[in-house]
């Protein structure tokens, strides 16, 4: 099962890409790569963009590789020279480095380090289940990350298009969709600005870890 981390933006609000944004003492892309790795997914591909993120950046969760190669608890860096159009793009090149072998991926954005592990482990678990899509809600409400079986690939790539990456695909197919509650296991808080970034810190700094 692998992860996919969208990791390619600019912060423009904030002063840097958004990769590289550090809170709790790291920075978004590794505790990205935490939050898949520790659920269950391997290997994790990080879509750059902004910032063409090199081993080091990336270094910390598991051995560093390039696309095609393959080790244990690996992550594989990829870069979405078209960025700039927006998530979808960065869809499109994450879905395009999914190892053959991968039956599903799951989805995750960097600027939502709230999100706990154990969200990844039940959309993993759906998918054993026989889910071929999943979708991690908070109270009920659909948001991230999101679990898209191969079959879907295609189909997914083909939509993603702008700013918006499964969305499209989610919404025309309500009824492929399995809803995984996860509200107990952390929050999607979205970094988009500088006022963002410090309310998640103290969030971080003030309240105690959601269940991993």
């Amino acid at each position: 099962m692998a992860g996919i981390l969208l990791a390619a933006g600019d912060g423009s609000r904030i002063g840097q890409p958004k990769a590289l944004v550090v809170v709790g003492g790291q920075t978004l892309v590794r505790r990205g790569i935490a939050l898949l790795q520790g659920g269950g997914a391997d290997p994790v591909i990080v879509v750059s963009g902004a910032a063409r993120l090199d081993a080091e950046a990336l270094a910390g969760a598991g051995s560093v590789t390039g696309p095609g190669d393959r080790g244990h608890a690996s992550v594989i860096g990829v870069h979405n020279p078209r960025w700039t159009t927006g998530m979808g793009s960065s869809l499109v090149v994450g879905l395009a480095a999914v190892p053959e072998d991968c039956a599903a991926a799951v989805l995750a954005l960097a600027d939502q380090p709230l999100v706990g592990p154990q969200s990844v482990r039940r959309l993993i678990a759906a998918r054993a289940a026989g889910a071929s899509v999943g979708v991690a809600c908070y109270d009920g409400q659909p948001r991230n990350p999101v679990l898209i079986g191969r079959e879907h690939f295609a189909e997914v790539a083909a939509l993603a298009t702008g700013d918006v990456g499964a969305r499209p695909f989610l919404r025309a197919h309500p009824e492929l969709v399995t809803r995984v509650e996860c509200a107990d296991t952390g929050r999607p808080d979205d970094i988009d600005t500088a006022e963002d970034l410090s309310r998640v810190a103290a969030l971080l700094a003030d309240s105690a870890p959601f269940r991993s």
